[in-house]
């Protein structure tokens, strides 16, 4: 994670200017007691009536550059802290697409939300509107008390003890406000995370009659919230009229002391009626500064909180890292091998001495029971993540020295999960490689995957936005899509997990018509139907991991294993019908 000071010497120059135009705003706070003075002393007290015009010009001058200058700050601020914050947003977003896929696993999304949002929004305020205050109390507050001493020191002395005074409260305060902000901020992403997870899934909320589970739920969060924003206001308010009873004694204590000094002035009679005002007029100029200090250690304390989080999320490091000197191939063919490849994950083995070798523009059927491990060979090949112990080749060359680009642009993935973004069937097709897909290409692509026909039938066409996750359609029309966004890529390698199982046998039957116009390109598909892989070259028949039967359709069934009992289960009452 790039410090915070890192950002703020980029922008050093806009700081600078904003800080230049904050002094001058305070210098010319400061100058209006001392025309209040004179006003006093030489106006009325000694009756100089010439020398008014040359304060009521004062007046004015300090009231046009107290707006042209506070603008500038302000304004400076502003953008400056806006641009930091799009900069921090932007590299933790960056940084959170590099991390790998076990992260995500343990990682939920609401968090992650709460993060990328709320937290850095907290930053921002403490780059901005916080730390513009945090500065202009301390200079406001150092020219003020020097304006003091400068009239009377032994006067001065008072306030400089009850700046003394709230600061020790302010970092006792601070103290105790940041254990609370920590646990705030944690609860605030647990319950996004029930928020996020409940929309969602809504549609299943709703068929399982769930509605007052999730609301207790979303209730119980909210409670602990609600509970700790409590203790947090109960700790400011506990404090902060300390503050407040501190600014609102200064002014009169200063009066009556320096009221006492100037009726008894004795052998010092330089302290005049013009400087007593003058000095009650800075000490209740002094009072906004103390009142805001438990307020901005209230922010303060929120934007120190949420950057301990950030620094948390930086120091996650991706486990699957780029080689430092990648084997670019000049032209992926497709040749995938498993070499004795296990895979364990939380000690965990999923997959063992998994070792098979597709020749590129062959095909590969994997089928299995639920839990075997088939999406597992997927996600190793993909490199999301890598496997314990064996070598994966593509091109006969080790993927591990490969660039995750181009390991990752050489294959097409229909997942089992579908997929789509809240955007236009286009737009949806063309993911991955919009720049280089024309519309030509993504209508012939639907047509190969059965697409176009019901997408034609929209009232938009190919120009109809989808609901978030493709809701608005059905679950064949969304796989469907998915294998148009698939077949559109045209890569080497072409990944089916499961893809057609929502789709009718005559649907299917076209999009595998279509696939073996693939003369070029690698394909290995997983199903549980026997139809989607029995004109693979090879099928692997996973079980609990393992290999436990490899051969072409012709002869697995002639083994009459594990594949002959898939075989008849799903056609052993139409072949019975046949013979009878």
């Amino acid at each position: 994670m790039k410090p915070i000071t890192y950002h703020i010497r980029k922008r050093l120059p806009a700081y600078l200017l904003a800080i230049f135009s904050l002094v001058i705003c305070v210098a010319l706070d400061m100058l209006s007691p001392q025309l209040t003075k004179q006003i006093i002393d030489d106006v009325i007290g000694d009756g100089n009536l010439a020398a008014l015009n040359g304060i009521l010009i004062g007046i004015l001058i300090i009231g046009v550059g107290r707006f042209i200058f506070g603008y500038i700050k302000e304004f400076v601020f502003d953008i400056t802290g806006a641009a930091i914050a799009a900069d921090i947003r932007t590299d933790l977003f960056n940084h959170l697409q590099g991390l790998s896929a076990d992260f995500f696993d343990r990682m939920k999304t609401g968090e992650l939300m709460s993060r990328i949002k709320d937290d850095v929004d907290h930053i921002w305020d403490g780059l901005t509107y916080v730390s513009m205050l945090i500065i202009e109390v301390v200079v406001h507050t150092s020219l003020i008390l020097f304006c003091m001493f400068s009239l009377n020191w032994k006067l001065g002395l008072i306030p400089a003890f009850s700046m003394v005074l709230c600061a020790i409260l302010a970092i006792y305060l601070e103290k105790k406000l940041d254990k609370i902000y920590e646990q705030i901020s944690e609860e605030n992403a647990k319950l996004n995370t029930v928020a996020e997870e409940n929309l969602t899934g809504v549609r299943t909320v709703k068929a399982f009659a769930r509605e007052k589970y999730e609301i207790d739920k979303f209730l119980s969060h909210n409670k602990r919230y609600y509970d700790l924003n409590m203790a947090q206001s109960k700790t400011f308010v506990k404090y902060h009229p300390l503050f407040s009873l501190v600014s609102k004694l200064l002014p009169l204590i200063v009066l009556l002391i320096g009221g006492y000094f100037y009726i008894y002035k004795g052998s010092d009679t330089s302290f005049t009626l013009g400087d007593l005002s003058a000095f009650i007029q800075y000490s209740t100029n002094i009072v906004w500064p103390m009142e805001m200090l438990g307020w901005l250690t209230n922010s303060l304390s929120s934007a120190f909180a949420s950057n301990k989080r950030l620094k948390k999320l930086y120091a996650e490091v991706p486990t699957i890292q780029n080689p430092q000197s990648p084997i670019v191939l000049s032209e992926v063919k497709g040749k995938v091998s498993f070499e004795n490849v296990c895979f364990c994950r939380e000690d965990r083995e999923i997959l063992t001495d998994i070792s098979f070798t597709v020749e590129a523009g062959n095909t590969l059927g994997i089928m299995g029971a639920t839990g075997s491990g088939k999406s597992s060979i997927i996600q190793l090949l993909q490199r999301l993540y890598d496997c314990s112990s064996g070598t994966i080749r593509l091109d006969d060359v080790d993927i591990k020295q490969l660039s995750l680009k181009q390991l990752r642009n050489s294959i097409s993935l229909v997942m089992q999960d579908v997929f789509l973004f809240s955007d236009t069937i286009d737009e949806n097709v063309r993911l991955g490689k919009k720049e280089l897909l024309n519309r030509s290409l993504v209508r012939e692509a639907a047509l190969a995957a059965s697409a176009d026909e019901f997408i034609e039938k929209l009232d938009q066409g190919y120009d109809t936005v989808i609901g978030e996750r493709g809701v608005g359609l059905s679950g064949g029309q969304k796989q469907r899509i998915s294998i148009a966004r698939a077949l559109s890529k045209q890569n080497p390698i072409l990944i089916m997990d499961d893809s057609t199982s929502a789709l009718d046998m005559e649907t299917e039957h076209e999009i595998w018509q279509s696939l073996k116009e693939l003369h070029n390109t690698t394909k290995i598909i997983i199903a549980h139907r026997i139809s989607a892989v029995r004109n693979a070259n090879q099928i692997l028949f996973l079980e609990d991991g393992r290999i436990a039967e490899s051969g072409t359709h012709e002869t697995l069934l002639a083994k009459k294993g594990l594949y002959y009992e898939t075989y008849m289960a799903q056609y052993g009452e139409f072949l019975s019908k046949k013979e009878a």
